[in-house]
């Protein structure tokens, strides 16, 4: 048993081995690869079964003439391996290749004159395998191949060749040296005096043509994948319900066509009782997300209800729902059960809660529910519709500002257990097991995010149309696509159910035809790539991600020198990425300088013991101490501020200092914090809480309005233009 599961192990992606945060090998045991296999799907706790399983495997593959899959870059031969039983392997066949943007390519091959790669024997025959290179050059695209025998209009095997460009898309003037600055947001913590207590697309719109006239040529943003409307505290853009469709909450209300013809429903929002609620709401320091819903999604309905669309407006809903196809149904409907559950009195905060027969989207039950409340589920979809209709207006302004790039999206690791996702597509998660980190200097015992991943072998299956659907729908209305932990196309670490994060394993993916895909969506789209490549990183995957056009991230804070623990100048850093001081899972520039995280996470118990806060507290120190030689060294403070860390406090010339620091890098992207641009103290997301910190919540501290009123601001960002204008040439 010890040799089956160590052999089925190594066959399906796990590692024996890697390197831990500290540089030092580290062992994965027999337990921790039966967990995983268990994960899967095999049988791990019973041989007979389990060796059972794997014949039929085997079987299975020997006996299909192709794989599900191929993806090639262009200009690489398409080079087939073709499976069959010998009696077969000196037989002329045709292939026949329809080629995506129409037509067909078609030649005949005979396998055997290709180069043997494979043997298998069963009882009752011998299957040879060859690999054979077809004659065809079908360019860019999703292609289907199919292999006939002459006479016979039946198929022998079909096989979808996916034909990728060598990297990703840039811009022009990124691809020609022309280095940009952008601020980054979570789209919630906006302020603005129309907004209904939340950042909403309108603001978004606001912000991307104000920065714009300020020298900005991006805005990105925090994953604003859909999350559950019915649930609204669940609040993490991480933990969303799908990576496809988008979080409803930032719908603004008042510019929907439909709301804006009906005049009743303007004057109901008029009126001082309703606009004493949204004041109350604006006012708030934290985002009030069931406060919002609350008073978003009645209004909505009642758009809907009052509103029946037609013309254009119907035509245009239509054609989004067609093309939203399946995954916009299962979103939908999720929706919809969970409200009506809700509203029944139930805690329904995700499928593994609701009544059995609605536990699975292809349930019977579930499309007579669906059947019975086609106008709430109607409803989720209009709202989807809306969605995506006002981010792609937020996008069109930042591209009629100027803007190189425009919006830059976010795309979370994995989607969490209760989600559309998963219920909607069970087969291609591994809900057993749950996405996470191994132990390293800041979590000891490692990380557990509660995202159950997808299944390799399944994706494969699927010939990855999965990955395709989710990326395509990440790339619109947006100039630039960020991945979360973009490790996860080479390799993931999978936690098995109930252990300790410390007793996963790295699962590896195929990172090569994934990077294939990205490529192609990326071309068609118009969208440039950044991987988020931080923490730990095996050796090898940054030079893959450089030559596949992807943009690596550098974060000043983490980018230091082996030797002496100086920071390294920005100057220094590889140009194919984007650079920033601070990001949502960090202090602000203040926060860090006053060490205001450390007694936070003093407060919220995150530390051990004294002794540990006590060094922490004294490596800040000599952190501070070598920013500011650094800062000096480069000239971007003056001298009048002292060369002693003791005498300095977080200041605006300090604070500004920092961003030109960055400014003159030789990264192509420098992203900037609004949070740092208002010098405020409070954090986004605290790492390692959940209840005891209000994560995903806290806001701006200033209006988008009274912020482009504020003359400092408009002189920081002209010197951050001029500082990126040297730096390009």
């Amino acid at each position: 048993m010890t040799t089956l599961i160590e052999q089925l192990a190594a066959a399906k992606g796990i590692a024996s081995e890697y390197v831990d945060a500290w540089g030092q090998p580290a062992q994965v045991s027999q337990e921790s690869k039966a967990a995983m296999l268990g994960a899967m799907g095999y049988q791990v706790d019973d041989e007979a079964m389990l060796t059972a399983q794997l014949e039929q495997e085997y079987r299975q593959h020997w006996l299909r003439a192709l794989d599900p899959v191929m993806v090639v870059r262009d200009g690489e031969p398409v080079s087939l391996e073709i499976r069959l039983p010998i009696d077969f392997v000196n037989d002329s066949l045709i292939w026949a290749l329809s080629v995506e943007q129409g037509g067909e390519l078609s030649g005949q091959l005979t396998p055997v004159e290709g180069e043997l790669v494979g043997v298998a024997e069963f009882e009752e025959m011998e299957c040879q395998a060859y690999r054979v290179t077809l004659d065809a050059a079908p360019g860019l695209g999703y292609h289907q191949l199919v292999l006939l025998e002459e006479g016979n209009d039946e198929p022998l095997a079909s096989m979808r060749l996916i034909v990728a460009p060598k990297a990703c898309y840039k811009q022009a003037p990124i691809a020609q040296g022309r280095k940009v600055w952008g601020p980054s947001v979570q789209l919630y913590c906006l302020r603005s005096r129309t907004n209904w207590g939340i950042g909403d697309f309108s603001d978004l719109g606001l912000l991307v043509e104000r920065v714009a006239g300020w020298g900005a040529h991006f805005v990105g943003l925090n994953p604003i994948h859909a999350l559950y409307p019915a649930n609204p505290e669940s609040a993490s853009p991480y933990s969303p319900s799908s990576r496809r469709w988008l979080n409803l909450i930032y719908i603004d209300v008042e510019a929907v066509p439909e709301f804006q013809a009906n005049a009743d429903l303007k004057a109901e929002v008029a009126s001082p009782s309703f606009q004493q609620q949204l004041t109350l709401l604006r006012a708030k320091e934290y985002v009030d997300y069931s406060g919002v819903t609350a008073i978003k999604l009645p209004m909505l309905r009642k758009v809907f209800d009052q509103r029946p669309l037609s013309g254009a407006r119907l035509a245009a809903f239509d054609a989004f729902v067609a093309a939203g196809g399946d995954s916009l149904q299962q979103q939908a409907s999720f929706d919809a059960i969970q409200a009506s559950l809700y509203a029944e009195g139930q805690n329904a905060w995700g499928w593994p809660v609701w009544p059995e027969a609605l536990q699975d989207y292809h349930n019977a039950e579930v499309a007579a529910w669906v059947a019975a409340h086609s106008q709430e589920v109607n409803f989720y979809l209009y709202l989807q519709f809306l969605a995506d209709e006002q981010l792609a207006a937020a996008d069109a302004r930042a591209k009629a500002a100027g803007m190189v790039m425009g919006i830059y999206r976010d795309l979370a690791v994995g989607v969490s257990e209760g989600s559309t996702e998963i219920w909607a597509n069970r087969e291609l998660y591994c809900p057993k097991a749950s996405v996470g980190a191994p132990p390293d200097i800041l979590g000891p015992l490692g990380q557990n995010w509660g995202l159950p991943p997808m299944n390799p072998n399944q994706l494969f299956e699927a010939a990855y149309q999965p990955m395709v659907d989710m990326f395509r729908a990440n790339m619109r209305s947006c100039g630039a696509l960020r991945i979360d932990h973009v490790m996860a196309l080479l390799r993931l670490w999978w936690v098995p159910p109930g252990a300790s994060a410390a007793k996963g394993a790295y699962i590896y993916y195929p990172v090569d035809d994934l990077l294939g895909i990205l490529a192609l969506e990326s071309h068609r789209n118009q969208c440039l790539l950044i991987g988020e490549d931080l923490g730990t990183v095996p050796q090898g995957i940054d030079v893959t991600l450089k030559e596949n056009g992807v943009h690596s991230y550098k974060v000043f804070f983490f980018e230091r020198s082996k030797d002496d623990g100086g920071y390294i100048s920005p100057a220094h850093y590889t140009e194919q990425a984007m650079s920033a001081l601070t990001t949502h899972d960090m202090p602000t520039l203040k926060g860090f300088w006053h060490c205001d995280d450390l007694a936070l996470g003093k407060e919220l118990g995150l530390y051990p013991d004294e002794a540990v806060l006590k060094t922490l507290y004294a490596d800040r120190h000599q952190a501070k101490q070598c920013i500011l030689d650094s800062l000096h060294g480069h000239g971007v403070i003056s001298p009048n501020v002292s060369h002693d860390v003791n005498w300095v406090g977080m200041n605006t010339e300090l604070n500004h200092g920092l961003q030109i620091h960055m400014s003159r890098g030789s990264c192509a992207l420098f992203s900037t914090q609004l949070e740092d641009w208002l010098e405020m103290d409070k954090p986004v997301n605290v790492p390692g809480t959940s209840y005891e910190y209000p994560n995903w919540r806290r806001k701006l501290s200033a209006d988008l309005e009274d912020l482009f009123e504020r003359e400092s601001l408009k002189a920081l960002a002209a010197r951050m233009s001029q500082a990126r204008d040297e730096a390009s040439r």
